[in-house]
C-alpha cells in the first residue's frame, strides 16, 4: 500500500514551476566526479508527487538475483527519447537542464526513468549508470526528486573510502556529472526510520542507463 505523503512546511503553494539553476552549488568528489545540488529547484513539488504518483502508469518489475527471482523494490516508468512525458513540468525541466549543461555534457537529456519509492522498505542498490555513453567517457544524470526526502548515498566505485550523504525530496536537484558513473556508484538504501512515499525523475543522455 501507497503511504500518504506528508507535504513539506516549507512548500505550501500549488502552483508548480521551476526557479533559476543559478544556485546550483558544485562539490568534487575526486577521481573526476562531482556532484552539483540545488535544494528547492521546483516549487509546488508536493503537488506534482501527486499528479505523478496517480497518473504514471507504475509498474513493478522481477528480477533474477542470486539465483532466484525477486521483487524489484520500486515501482518503475521509463520514457525513452521522443516519448511525451507525463508531464508538461518535466519537459520543461529536461529542456532546462539541457540547455545549462551544454556546454560540459555535448548533447541533451533525452530520456525520464522515473522511480517510486512508496516507504523506507522500497530502495536502489549501489550502481553506477554505465551502460552507453557511461560506459567509456564522462556523461551526467540529473535526478529531481519529489515528496518526502530519502538519502542517496555516492561511494567510490568498488567500495572503501568515504561514503557521501545527500538527502533528496521536495524538488531537490542533484546532478552527477565528470566521471561520477564511471569511478563512483550510488545508492538509496533502505531505512527503518518512519519514510514516506518519493517519486525521483532521472535525466540521461540517449542510450544512458
Amino acid at each position: 500500500m501507497t503511504r500518504h505523503l506528508q507535504g513539506s512546511l516549507f512548500d505550501q503553494t500549488d502552483e508548480v514551476g521551476l526557479g533559476p539553476l543559478d544556485g546550483l552549488r558544485r562539490t568534487h568528489l575526486g577521481s573526476g566526479a562531482w556532484i552539483d545540488l540545488l535544494p528547492g529547484w521546483l516549487s509546488g513539488a508536493d503537488a506534482l508527487f501527486e499528479r505523478l504518483a496517480a497518473e504514471v502508469p507504475w509498474r513493478a518489475e522481477r528480477r533474477e538475483m542470486y539465483e532466484r527471482v525477486v521483487d524489484v523494490p520500486r515501482l518503475l516508468a521509463f520514457y525513452g527519447a521522443g516519448d511525451p512525458l507525463p508531464d508538461p513540468l518535466l519537459t520543461e525541466a529536461r529542456d532546462a537542464l539541457s540547455a545549462h549543461y551544454a556546454e560540459e555534457l555535448g548533447e541533451p537529456f533525452t530520456t525520464a526513468g522515473l522511480c517510486h519509492y512508496r516507504d523506507g522498505r522500497d530502495s536502489v542498490a549501489w550502481h553506477g549508470d554505465r551502460i552507453g555513453r557511461g560506459a567509456r567517457q564522462d556523461t551526467m544524470v540529473a535526478i529531481l526528486s519529489v515528496g518526502a526526502p530519502r538519502d542517496l548515498l555516492l561511494r567510490p566505485a568498488g567500495g572503501g573510502g568515504r561514503t557521501v550523504r545527500r538527502p533528496l525530496g521536495h524538488g531537490d536537484l542533484i546532478v552527477m556529472g565528470g566521471s561520477c558513473q564511471r569511478t563512483w556508484e550510488h545508492c538509496i538504501p533502505k531505512s527503518t526510520r518512519a519514510a514516506g512515499p518519493r517519486i525521483s525523475v532521472q535525466f540521461r543522455p540517449q542510450g544512458v542507463r
